[in-house]
Order: C-alpha cells, then structure tokens, then sequence
C-alpha cells in the first residue's frame, strides 16, 4: 500500500542551538519512499546521520541565530506487511538469539522490565503460546489502561503506567515492552505515522521478537496493524524521539499525518482467535 505522510515542527530559538530530528519515514527492505521533501524555514546548516543498524534517520540542524524555526517534512512510502501463522511465532532461545536482538532483552529507562518480572509472570507466565502471550500482553493493557491525554510526560515509565492505569501511546507501548521482557520475549519501541488515526498525530506501538520475525502489536486498538508508516524503533522513546534539542527552545507545535494514497486498503487488526502475526519486514 502507498501512504502520503508529513510531519510539521515550529519552535522558537532562544540562543544557538542543535536540534536532532527523527520524522524521516526509514527506508527498508519492506518501507520503500517513492519521493520525499524536507525543508527548514529559515535556512540553517543541516546532515543527515543513519543509525548503525538501520533503526532511525536523523537530520542534525544547526541553529545559529535566535528566531522561529518552521521544518516540514513530507513523503510518499509504500509499504509491505506479511502474515505469519501463529505455530511459527514461537520464543526464541536466548543462545540461538542473533546479536542484534539481545539488547532488548534488558531493562531501559522507561521499561523497567526488572521492576515488573513478578507482575508479568503472575498475570501471563501460565500461557504456553509466545504470541498469545504477547497478545494477551496487549489485550490486558488495553483492557486496565486508561486512554488519556495529558496525563503522563516525558518522565513517565512503564512501572507508573502500571501503577496509574493512565496514559497515551507512548506509555501503553512502553508498558507492552517492559511486560515481554520481563517474559524473556525481546521487545522494542516503534514509532511511525498512522493511517486512521484520529486525531492525526505521531503514534508509538512496539514490537515483539517471535520466531525469527519482529511482530507489531499496539496496545491502544486506535489504528490498523497494516496501517502505519515507519520512522523509527529502539529500545524506548529515548532512543526514538521526534526530536531532541541542546540549547534554550520553546516547542510552538507539531502535527503529523498520514493518507492513504491506494484503493482496497483492507485494514487489519488482533482479534480473539487471530491466527497471524503482522511483520514490517
């Protein structure tokens, strides 16, 4: 499926400062951008980084001069998802674990997956099925977490989350994060534009490493597993963060969007009984 998607950032520059921004839609062997534009309203000096294993791109801005600061970003990606049969979404032993996927393993700074091991294994330990594990991960969060803007910020922790019963799609994913790693299952933050999201906005779910493959699950049910547009993933928002300023800013606005750009869009979502996990790659 073909996606337009956008993403608009305003700030006031205080002093000199270095902005990194993280909106560029990646490119994968799924995930390819067929155009894209990037533009910074007054000029400034900018380098596009990648992430050592492909996990996000990067623009490094220069902002010498105090004054406001417009970027927009736009592009048209088509996407690719796969189905994979539940029998093939098995745990993966730790010793037969690629390299690159250890690390999300372990607690982060906003998945104390640690802090949650007794939580986790009471409440889902006695489900034999990986991916229903996960999906009961999902189901649970949910099903006992608050949908609620304005109720956590950027200090809010899966181990609040759990404790609050509150939060938006950054908690909720960091809350499924922390619960399957404290089940052994390696878990990730993605972040991307969704399609049917409403309001529009930037939307964070996660994914869950199962049978070799990594599997999307979003635990808010707001948007179709088939509809998302990736930007980045991690091992939480630390690492994926729209964007991230060193020097004096005051953040005016952001909007995010994301069309379809096809006909026959057939969305796709986990139900009771779902026999298929949903891989970005």
């Amino acid at each position: 499926m073909r996606f337009k998607v956008g993403g608009t950032l305003a700030y006031e520059v205080l002093e000199p400062s270095t902005f990194i921004i993280n909106i560029h839609a990646l490119h994968t062997p799924a995930q390819t951008l067929v155009e894209e534009r990037f533009t910074v309203d007054p000029a400034h000096h900018i380098e596009e980084l990648s992430a050592a294993h492909g996990e996000s791109r990067f623009i490094r801005l220069d902002a010498q001069q105090p004054g406001m600061l417009n970027i927009t970003y736009s592009a048209l990606a088509e996407t690719s998802v796969k189905l994979i049969p539940a029998d093939q979404l098995a745990s993966v032993q730790l010793m037969g674990m690629d390299t690159s996927v250890i690390p999300y393993l372990y607690p982060s700074r906003y998945c104390q997956s640690d802090k949650l091991y007794r939580f986790a294994h009471n409440h889902f330990g006695h489900i034999d099925s990986a991916f229903e594990k996960v999906l009961a991960i999902t189901d649970w969060i949910h099903d006992h977490v608050e949908y609620l803007s304005g109720s956590t910020n950027s200090q809010t922790s899966a181990y609040d989350t759990v404790t609050e019963l509150a939060g938006v799609c950054r908690d909720f994913a960091h809350l499924g994060i922390a619960l399957c790693r404290a089940l052994d299952i390696p878990a990730r933050y993605f972040t991307g534009y969704a399609c049917q999201l409403n309001p529009p906005d930037f939307h964070a779910c996660f994914e869950a490493y199962l049978g070799g493959n990594w599997i999307i699950f979003d635990p808010t049910h707001l948007i179709p597993l088939n509809g998302l547009v990736k930007i980045a993933t991690g091992r939480d928002a630390a690492d994926a963060s729209i964007a991230t300023m060193f020097g004096r800013v005051n953040g005016l606005s952001v909007t995010a969007s994301c069309e379809l750009a096809d006909e026959g869009f057939e969305p796709i979502y986990y139900v009771d009984g779902q026999l298929s996990g949903l891989s970005y790659l």
